[in-house]
């Protein structure tokens, strides 16, 4: 590990510090930690940053509740800038959203940003405002019986795809379970934070994951 004497802070002794959800690898917020903010840090586990508007220290989530408990500090290769991954108690911006990156600038037309979240939200948005056409819709108007049956029937042709060792169809067969499971969990009232936190409290000592059976 590197030790801080080794990073390189600005002329002003400051450094600036990435912080990201642990969870969804999402972008929170920019702040920056001087030498003593960020021992502070490793200290409490807890970020705290130097406010340089204020010109103090600005332990997160001291007035507001939505502390951010430190899993680790990484450095650049150039060692002049940190990524803080966090497990996040609230918000991470003041305005009371989850990120303080919401502003978009510029999106391509030709590639699209995809994440297991992004496509939770999407499923979720098909239960709670129905659109006429759509699939997933028509999975939560039939109602449970009718998702219990498509995951039963998506794993089945997972273990069938994997079987015949046909690598494509696996993956292919695979994702519809995954799809399917998330129709389930939407219906149940599982959240992929849920899920998360169950496979990482199977964690052991040696960081392999423990499963029962």
């Amino acid at each position: 590990m590197l030790n801080i004497d080794e990073l390189v802070f600005d002329e002003k002794g400051l450094i600036p510090a990435i912080v990201v959800d642990a969870e969804t690898r999402k972008v929170l917020m920019l702040a920056y930690m001087n030498r003593e903010s960020l021992r502070i840090s490793m200290e409490k586990g807890l970020t705290c940053f130097w406010s340089r508007s204020r010109q103090e220290f600005w332990l997160k989530g001291e007035t507001s509740g939505n502390y951010q408990h430190i899993v680790s500090i990484t450095a650049d290769c150039d060692r002049d800038a940190l990524t803080v991954l966090v497990e996040k108690d609230g918000p991470a911006c003041h305005l009371g959203t989850e990120s303080c990156f919401n502003d978009l600038v510029w999106e391509s037309e030709e590639r699209h940003p995809f994440s297991l979240e992004l496509l939770m939200e999407l499923i979720q948005g098909r239960k709670t405002e129905k659109k006429e056409g759509s699939y997933t819709t028509y999975l939560f108007e039939k109602g449970l019986d009718k998702i219990l049956k498509k995951v039963g029937e998506e794993s089945t042709e997972v273990i069938i795809a994997a079987k015949d060792r046909d690598k494509a169809e696996t993956i292919y067969e695979i994702a519809d379970l995954a799809y399917h499971v998330m129709v389930l969990m939407t219906e149940a009232g599982i959240s992929l934070t849920e899920i998360h936190r169950e496979l990482a409290g199977r964690h052991v000592i040696d960081h392999k994951l423990e499963f029962p059976g």
